[in-house]
């Protein structure tokens, strides 16, 4: 079967073929032009389109603790082998639309499937902190609600895997620009399915603890 060949120039000026009498006439001809140009084109708004979406997604924030390093273990006292605290955490400044910040403390490792300790959320706009020992029920004190943790109690619930392999604990912070409409019992699914939609910024922090 004859074979037709299409060069490509290094410098895009449209589209030759080759001279061998096979080549079907209609490869050369000005629609063939056209529609390569039209694919191009494409291609190039698909390009700016990609990169208009990546502008869309949330912002970073960071968040800190003094409690552990980044990746750390997580002390004994903020765990249910100590006095099972909340450790202090802090963030930096939010995007300026934000109206209300939500927290997420969880562990992914967890054998039953990701264990909630920790849900947050309705904390005020100015917020730029949480300090350590957050009494346990479904405020915060200056502002804010506390969800139910699997255990099930509201407010924070600390690392209690069971003996072997350390796992991972993930705290989220989400800045919101909205205030969350919910009804008590919060849980976790209710905060997640609220604020979508509404995530101007988040930031993760990461902590270990095994026994």
């Amino acid at each position: 079967m004859p074979v037709c060949s299409i060069q490509f120039p290094i410098k895009f000026t449209g589209w030759r073929c080759s001279s061998k009498p096979e080549c079907p006439a209609l490869l050369c001809n000005t629609n063939f032009r056209s529609i390569a140009n039209l694919a191009v084109a494409v291609a190039l708004v698909s390009v700016v389109a990609s990169i208009s979406a990546a502008k869309d997604l949330p912002e970073k924030l960071e968040l800190k603790t003094t409690a552990f390093p980044p990746g750390g273990t997580i002390p004994a006292r903020f765990t249910c082998s100590g006095a099972n605290i909340s450790p202090a955490l802090s963030w930096n400044q939010p995007p300026a639309q934000t109206q209300s910040f939500a927290l997420i403390m969880d562990d992914p490792d967890a054998p039953a499937g990701t264990w909630v300790h920790w849900v947050v959320y309705n904390l005020p706009a100015s917020t730029r902190q949480l300090p350590q020992r957050v009494p346990p029920g479904n405020t915060v004190a200056g502002g804010g609600k506390q969800g139910v943790n699997v255990f099930p109690s509201d407010g924070y619930g600390g690392p209690c895997p069971p003996p072997g392999k350390p796992h991972r604990y993930f705290f989220r912070l989400y800045a919101l620009d909205t205030v969350l409409s919910l009804h008590t019992p919060v849980h976790r699914q209710d905060v997640d399915s609220a604020m979508k939609g509404h995530i101007l910024a988040y930031a993760e922090l990461m902590g270990t603890f095994g026994r």
